[in-house]
């Protein structure tokens, strides 16, 4: 590897100027494009002693995102290509260059931010992520943090252009679901389940949050203490108490209490949750919440859960509208039409149709008001098969849903930020819903969270108990 890189022209074009940063293996250059005589930015990976083949891939990738992206505040692919000198060999991505430093020299320089410019900073960078995340499929960058974030051209109040840069650690979602695990990352503003080689778009957001706080307190993550794997951040004086429960939001270490979405975040920064008062009411309690008509049985071997009737919902009601003139009858509504009146005595088939769809619809409606007055659904999960009891007056008739080695996980979707998505509580098998609750009874969310508990209690003491058998 030459180490004297000045003056160095890659591919016949790119006559280097200067070194902006290294790691093993890599280069990132400052050069000037002799075509077009603009400065771009070189990123060289070289195939020496410590060439690894996952780090080509995680190149070829980088260079494959940028061809697809098109933003005013990320870098712009101009080209790939590979090189071979007496001295070195290897593969070299060009990108537009952008004049500013970084979040992280500006800090190390002793520039200060008030909570409105960290604001700003925190809405361009969502913007930027919000347009990676809703990309098919969903890009996720895996390496938010101060380094990697460039800021230019600050004037008064303002904050400056945000840039973000270094997509040398990103994924789709689409390779993570094909491809082998990789954990990539920075350590300190990596979630919990990056460790795990297994992101999410929400990922992103936690590398965001600890790169916020980062700014806030001038200290790394890492140097601030933990609880439960919680970041423990001093507030500093000018932060009000709204902005540091956000904070506590994206850098929540649950997937499941975490905010999860970029647009989620952008609609919750200047009014989150009280990050006390949903605390308290998400905390995993083994207790029946108080009103409620669900009935639990739990023993070591089973659990069986008694649902209540779903009543009248809006869907049922607008279902029941719709069939209402059915069930009048079309005689009846077509009164003022003498010419359909007059075809329908004449014809015996056809007033024989219509008073079959009428006479079924009257049935139907019936069926649905009794069973949302009357009709129950009881839940049977054993060692054997989750089976399902449908119990409407007198009558009752069964459905194995799945065998229970199939169910790997319970999962909770819950409107915590208000934003108006639907609640839900699923089984899951894999990828696959083999369950939804919210089909057959009107959940609150305490409920959910409550059942959610339960049923991951029983499964974690039932596999527990297989397993030592």
């Amino acid at each position: 590897m030459n180490e004297n890189t000045s003056k160095q022209i890659l591919n016949e074009r790119y006559e280097v100027v200067s070194e902006l940063g290294r790691q093993t293996g890599r280069r990132t250059l400052l050069a000037t494009d002799l075509q077009t005589q603009q400065q771009v930015v070189v990123k060289v990976l070289y195939l020496g002693q410590d060439f690894d083949w996952q780090d080509l891939k995680l190149f070829q990738r980088e260079s494959e995102t940028l061809k697809t992206l098109e933003h005013s505040q990320i870098p712009r692919y101009l080209d790939y290509f590979e090189f071979e000198t007496s001295d070195d060999k290897g593969f070299g991505l060009v990108q537009t260059y952008v004049g500013a430093k970084s979040l992280e020299e500006q800090l190390q320089a002793g520039r200060r931010f008030s909570e409105s410019e960290i604001k700003e900073l925190a809405i361009s960078l969502l913007e930027i992520l919000n347009y990676l995340h809703q990309r098919q499929p969903a890009i996720i960058h895996r390496d938010i943090k101060p380094s990697n974030i460039l800021l230019s051209n600050r004037s008064g109040n303002s904050v400056g252009e945000v840039y973000l840069v270094d997509f040398g650690s990103v994924q789709n979602i689409a390779a993570q679901e094909g491809g082998t695990i990789t954990v990539v990352g920075t350590y300190g503003y990596m979630p919990p389940e990056q460790f795990g080689g297994r992101t999410k778009p929400a990922s992103d957001l936690y590398s965001l949050g600890a790169t916020l706080i980062y700014v806030m307190t001038g200290l790394h993550p890492t140097e601030l203490p933990q609880q439960d794997l919680r970041i423990k951040f001093p507030q500093a004086g000018y932060i009000s108490r709204k902005f540091a429960d956000w904070l506590e939001w994206m850098t929540e270490p649950s997937l499941e209490q975490r905010f999860t979405s970029a647009q989620i975040a952008l609609d919750a920064i200047e009014n989150p949750p009280q990050r006390r008062q949903i605390i308290q009411e998400l905390n995993p309690a083994l207790s029946k919440p108080q009103g409620s008509s669900i009935n639990l049985i739990k023993t070591s071997d089973r659990l069986e859960i008694i649902l209540p009737p779903t009543g009248f919902g809006i869907g049922l009601i607008v279902l029941i509208s719709c069939l209402t003139p059915f069930a009048i009858g079309i005689t009846f509504l077509s009164q003022g039409l003498d010419s359909l009146n007059r075809a329908l005595a004449t014809n015996t088939l056809a007033s024989g149709f219509f008073w079959l769809l009428q006479g079924s619809a009257i049935a139907l409606i019936l069926f649905l008001v009794l069973a949302a007055i009357f009709k129950r659904a009881h839940l049977q999960l054993n060692d054997g098969y989750l089976t399902v009891i449908h119990h409407l007056l007198g009558f009752k008739w069964s459905q194995k849903i799945i065998k229970m080695n199939q169910v790997i996980h319970v999962k909770m979707i819950s409107d915590k930020y208000n934003t108006g998505v639907k609640e839900n509580l699923f089984m899951y098998h894999g990828n696959r819903v083999v369950f939804n609750f919210d089909e057959y009874c009107n959940l609150n969310t305490l409920e959910r969270e409550w059942l959610k508990n339960e049923i991951r209690d029983w499964l974690n003491k039932m596999r527990h108990s297989l397993n030592n058998d």
